[in-house]
């Protein structure tokens, strides 16, 4: 998390702020079984990744309270 924290401070290089480092990297580090096991697509598998991309987001930006 701190590695990605410190990514972010080069997002007026890269855009890419902890949002979007959030958005790409939830799937892998907050994988659901449910979604692999069941084979969810569409709206359902959209809602998952996104609850998982907000908790990252979150956690990227109270890095320092976190840990």
């Amino acid at each position: 998390m701190r590695h990605l924290l410190h990514m972010a401070t080069y997002s007026s290089q890269t855009n890419m702020h902890a949002r979007n480092l959030a958005i790409v990297w939830a799937p892998n580090l907050l994988r659901s079984k449910d979604i692999e096991a069941t084979g969810f697509n569409g709206t359902a598998a959209f809602m998952e990744v996104r609850v998982q991309s907000i908790v990252v987001e979150f956690i990227l930006t109270h890095v320092e309270q976190l840990f």
